[in-house]
């Protein structure tokens, strides 16, 4: 009976294994015909549950031919702003700076230095996107910063917000935001593999940006690092950042609860929170997101704390949106349902 019964248990579980790695051997199927569908040419992508790394790949080619590592180094653009969030946060978690201390105490854009509103401009403001700049300064018709309402009033997405936080966080700090990005975020996650400035030497695994019809543009190579984009980094690395984030980065309750809190409202069921997209209600639980949009370069991540998942996909094309729902829905499924759910309605 005992030998009858350890034939049956070992038939299960040779079943289940098969199982398993015929799942996984259809989702990796799925994935590269997405790509080659949407005409992607290198995809970067990890999912982690539990706490761990259960899924990680590049997929595609750098180049015709050759097909991109392990280790490919995207662009993941505006998604260099959760690192440039992180080390501030870090910095206020220490007592080191002040979330709702007026930034002119360090820097003040000279642009706007006659502004009164200038005074009042915060941390917490730049971090909810809430400053009242635009965009980019060079996308206003008189290419100068300026205050469209005052700061705190709503929502309004600023790239221009966060290089004013980096000017003032250089100025007292006296050091680089890639100096401070080492210290305080890539050193000790050992992020060994990301960078904020461009190095002739990261050519050789650089996922170079395409447009939508597949044609290669010129690579962005900046000499000075960027609080707001153009962060180089690999799956691998930037997967120590998410499983940190998730498991409460090592600061203080009140300021990772602050930190992924609804504090300005973006569209229903979607606020930003500290420097993190927030959605509120996922189904029992609530989740972090940050999206980056470059020519040529589409990357969006997404954290559930509570579950401890995450998703992160690196594209280097214009089409990479094109893969967002099935991938989001595929791999977080009922949460999933409902952050594509949310996006549909704006």
């Amino acid at each position: 009976m005992n030998r009858f019964l350890s034939i049956i248990i070992t038939v299960f579980l040779l079943t289940f294994m098969y199982a398993t790695a015929a799942e996984a051997q259809v989702a990796d199927s799925t994935i590269i015909r997405l790509t080659q569908e949407k005409h992607i040419p290198a995809l970067g992508l990890a999912f982690i549950d539990n706490g761990k790394v259960v899924q990680s790949k590049v997929y595609g080619e750098l180049k015709t031919g050759v097909p991109a590592p392990a280790n490919t180094l995207f662009n993941v653009a505006s998604v260099t702003k959760t690192v440039t969030a992180m080390i501030t946060l870090r910095l206020v978690n220490s007592g080191k700076w002040g979330l709702d201390e007026p930034i002119c105490h360090y820097w003040t854009d000279p642009d706007v230095a006659a502004d009164p509103r200038s005074k009042r401009l915060t941390t917490r403001h730049i971090l909810t996107h809430q400053t009242g700049f635009p965009n980019w300064r060079w996308m206003t018709p008189s290419k100068k910063l300026a205050f469209e309402f005052e700061p705190g009033l709503k929502f309004q997405y600023s790239g221009e917000g966060m290089e004013y936080l980096r000017h003032a966080l250089e100025k007292k700090f006296h050091r680089s935001l890639e100096q401070l990005a080492d210290s305080l975020i890539f050193k000790p996650l050992q992020m060994n593999d990301t960078h904020l400035i461009w190095n002739d030497m990261m050519l050789d695994r650089f996922a170079v940006a395409h447009n939508e019809k597949g044609e290669a543009l010129d690579i962005v190579k900046n000499t000075e690092p960027s609080a707001a984009d153009q962060m180089k980094t690999t799956v691998a690395d930037y997967s120590k950042f998410l499983i940190w984030v998730m498991n409460g980065a090592g600061f203080l309750d009140p300021l990772y609860k602050e930190m992924t809190s609804p504090l300005a409202k973006i569209s229903d069921n979607k606020f930003m929170g500290l420097g993190w997209a927030v959605y509120p209600d996922l189904g029992g639980e609530f989740g972090l997101s940050h999206s980056g949009i470059d020519p040529g370069a589409n990357t969006i991540v997404f954290v559930l704390p509570k579950s401890k998942r995450a998703l992160l996909i690196f594209t280097n094309s214009d089409n990479g949106p094109q893969l967002y729902s099935d991938l989001v829905k595929d791999f977080l499924k009922k949460q999933g349902d409902a952050i594509v759910a949310t996006e549909m309605k704006h």
